[in-house]
């Protein structure tokens, strides 16, 4: 989605960050919950008891909540104060939160697309697999070079290689989890059920029977066609939402733009977003996917495309409004 001469353009130059820890089922809403109460949670000695996790987890669920974009600090209130954003009120709030207990798989590919296109991307490596790297297949040593040249082109400084080694053992146990693997070797059924972003069958990897355990240069899997099951207004929406990104006003883009930008992070090629758009379009008159007289497929959207996006998402949530409230 980004100048290739800068692949991590628009990330944070940070790694490790998750503490080796992918979210888990229920952290989201434990972490929003707990800040209508004391938006200074984490600073509370008893965090881990408030949240109901170890002490080691408590970072990350704020790391994660932080990454998805649903809190932020709240410069309003007093230092290390964290409060909800709009996005995470209009998802999480339990009284009238869009799918507080995400038990819509919408809500994931949503989150996803949240994830890797945050303002700024909190998960340079995660944005390397999904938005940069252009084969479907590696192994972890082939990723960890791979991510290493792209910190160096991004003019980053480079982070320890078992920091980035680290980043790609939690990028796969969030997406492809499996029991006993080499990313977490000590996981059981209980641990995999846990993890909710696996449903999306993103990833896949090499089964733990079939490397030793020290073996970490196996290979990794991009479903490339795992879009395909996405919502047509999840990805209806997140098109609008990178249009938004450049131009504000009612007008235009082309869908094999899309196809380089949110079909790439959604897994979709420009065929299968093309009919997911046109799916998508015949239940929003102010959207319609067409053929320009030099022959080009465009998204046309006949109001601004936050305005649109919005709404695409309030119709999906059957709620009166979208995570922007534009």
């Amino acid at each position: 989605m980004k100048d290739q001469s800068v692949p991590l353009a628009g990330c944070v130059p940070a790694f490790g960050q998750h503490r080796t820890y992918p979210p888990r089922r229920g952290w989201l809403l434990k972490v929003h919950t707990a800040l209508q109460d004391d938006p200074h949670v984490f600073q509370r000695p008893d965090a881990s008891v408030v949240l109901g996790v170890g002490s080691s987890m408590v970072t990350s669920m704020r790391f994660w909540a932080g990454a998805f974009g649903l809190v932020e600090r709240d410069t309003a209130g007093s230092p290390g104060a964290v409060a909800a954003t709009a996005r995470g009120r209009w998802l999480l709030d339990e009284e009238d939160g869009a799918d507080p207990y995400l038990d819509d798989r919408a809500s994931l590919w949503l989150l996803h697309w949240w994830l890797l296109t945050g303002t700024p991307c909190s998960v340079p490596s995660w944005y390397y697999v999904f938005a940069v790297h252009g084969f479907s297949r590696f192994t972890r040593a082939e990723l960890l070079s791979g991510i290493q040249r792209a910190i160096v082109r991004s003019g980053w400084r480079s982070p320890a290689d078992d920091t980035v080694r680290r980043d790609i053992a939690c990028l796969a146990a969030m997406y492809a989890p499996q029991v006993g693997s080499v990313d977490q070797p000590r996981a059981g059924l209980e641990d995999i059920l846990a993890n909710p972003f696996g449903d999306l069958g993103l990833l896949s990897t090499a089964a733990p029977r079939s490397h030793s355990r020290g073996d970490r240069s196996h290979e990794i899997t991009v479903a490339t066609g795992a879009g395909r099951t996405a919502p047509a207004a999840v990805l209806l929406y997140a098109c609008l939402d990178y249009a938004a990104r450049d131009a504000a006003a009612p007008g235009s883009i082309a869908v094999a733009r899309l196809a380089s930008g949110p079909g790439r992070i959604m897994l979709l090629d420009s065929g299968s977003l093309r009919r997911a758009l046109e799916r998508a379009a015949s239940r929003h008159p102010a959207v319609s996917v067409g053929e320009s007289g030099a022959g080009e497929i465009l998204l046309a959207y006949d109001a601004p495309p936050a305005v649109l996006a919005d709404q695409v998402l309030a119709g999906l949530f059957c709620r009166p409004s979208g995570p922007s409230g534009v």
